[in-house]
């Protein structure tokens, strides 16, 4: 990606570093998905984590289990820190909207947080590309703020973001239409460790492709 094709999120991401792992370091919620995830694959399965940060902690517990792991993330500094905190999975630095993927491909997707900086049309074409890219059987999780707005101008750890996201019947009704089977659903409401912030409404999808 050039400077000029950079999406928004690269640079607040670049910016927030290291700290974004010790601000949600404490979710106890993301910890449950994960291990409800873990306890699910088969051995060696073949999972691909979208915006995965600083590798910690989802890529880490999946290599950690023996799986084969893909990290994608547009920001080059948290693909940085990700290579050099979990050697056992691979990292990519790439806008997962133009990467292409495999149909039938991945045993699952981990999608934690990542779709807020994407309009709706961007966030309903990639579940159902990533859904696309699953195996019959295979498994995608997602989370995110389950708020309905839409370019939200808001201020994250910092850094100036724009926001959009679905409230949680929308969101349930866009990986519906993608072909998913919601198994598990989690509401729960968490507070990053970091000064001045505020509680944030947090849901957690476990979802299969039929």
């Amino acid at each position: 990606m050039t400077e000029g094709t950079r999406p928004p999120a690269a640079a607040a991401f670049d910016a927030i570093g290291a700290a974004y792992e010790q601000a949600f370091a404490g979710s106890a919620a993301h910890r449950e998905s994960l291990t409800r995830l873990l306890e699910r694959l088969d051995p060696r399965s073949r999972v691909l984590d979208v915006g995965s940060g600083t590798g910690r902690p989802t890529a880490a517990a999946l290599a950690d289990a023996g799986h084969d792991v893909l990290g994608v993330d547009v920001s080059p500094v948290m693909v940085e820190l990700a290579s050099r905190r979990v050697p056992g999975a691979s990292f990519r630095c790439a806008d997962i909207r133009a990467l292409p993927l495999e149909p039938g491909a991945l045993d699952a997707v981990c999608v934690y947080f990542a779709l807020l900086q994407m309009s709706r049309g961007e966030q309903t074409r990639l579940v159902h590309r990533l859904a696309g890219a699953l195996r019959p059987g295979g498994r995608l999780v997602l989370a995110t703020v389950p708020l309905d707005v839409e370019e939200v101008d808001a201020e994250f750890m910092g850094q100036r973001v724009r926001v959009t996201s679905f409230g949680p019947e929308a969101l349930v009704a866009l990986v519906a239409g993608a072909g998913l089977t919601v198994e598990w659903e989690r509401h729960t409401v968490f507070t990053p460790d970091r000064p001045g912030a505020a509680p944030e409404p947090q849901l957690f999808l476990h979802c299969t492709r039929g």
